[in-house]
């Protein structure tokens, strides 16, 4: 396949399943961009506060379908829980902006959170994009792992089956999971980068 061929069928991929065909703005081996960002209860949460721990980042938006796939199964539920009692710090963001699909008032995202038993360490509010735009995030879910070093070890899709349909998560490979359980036992990530997929993230 010839360069321009692989490049207009990535770009029809990733406009098919509704992303932007942009890689991430950060890649396995830089330092995460620090950022200050104030959660759905008021609390501001800096991310070089947490050095010293792993940080997931996982963009959000619960009007994806997509996103749906992974909170009505309990997958990113289970996920979020079991990963804090390991003592990894996990960051949901949204950054939909105002007017768009995903943004919710403070009050109103307490509630879903509820609703879904989502397991956030809290839920992250970037309604200007910055932070989104600093990292890259293309995706609802979008997933970024940053070491205790401030170094990101991972970033791309949830797993390796780019559909909605929840029924496809047993057989799927998680990227994120993998990649966890190898970086807590001080080894790399066997796949630090891959493309993500989901809804476009709504700057």
């Amino acid at each position: 396949m010839t360069r321009n061929l692989l490049l207009s069928f990535v770009l029809t991929v990733a406009l098919t399943a509704g992303v932007s065909p942009l890689w991430a703005a950060v890649s396995p081996g830089d330092a995460a961009p620090d950022f200050t960002l104030t959660d759905t209860r008021g609390t501001q949460h800096q991310l070089s506060n947490h050095k010293g721990s792993f940080v997931v980042l996982e963009w959000t938006n619960y009007d994806c379908p997509f996103v749906r796939k992974h909170y009505s199964s309990g997958n990113m539920q289970s996920l979020q829980e079991k990963y804090a009692a390991q003592g990894v710090v996990w960051f949901s963001v949204s950054t939909s902006a105002p007017g768009k699909q995903g943004h919710y008032l403070p009050e109103r995202w307490n509630e879903l959170i509820a609703e879904k038993g989502a397991k956030p360490s809290a839920l992250l509010l970037d309604t200007t994009g910055e932070v989104g735009k600093s990292y890259g995030a293309t995706a609802t879910p979008h997933m970024f792992i940053v070491n205790p070093e401030g170094v990101v070890i991972y970033q791309g899709a949830i797993d390796d089956t780019p559909t909605a349909d929840p029924a496809d998560i047993p057989a799927s490979t998680n990227y994120v999971s993998a990649a966890l359980d190898r970086a807590l036992q001080g080894q790399e990530p066997e796949t630090p980068s891959t493309q993500p997929y989901g809804c476009s993230v709504k700057y």
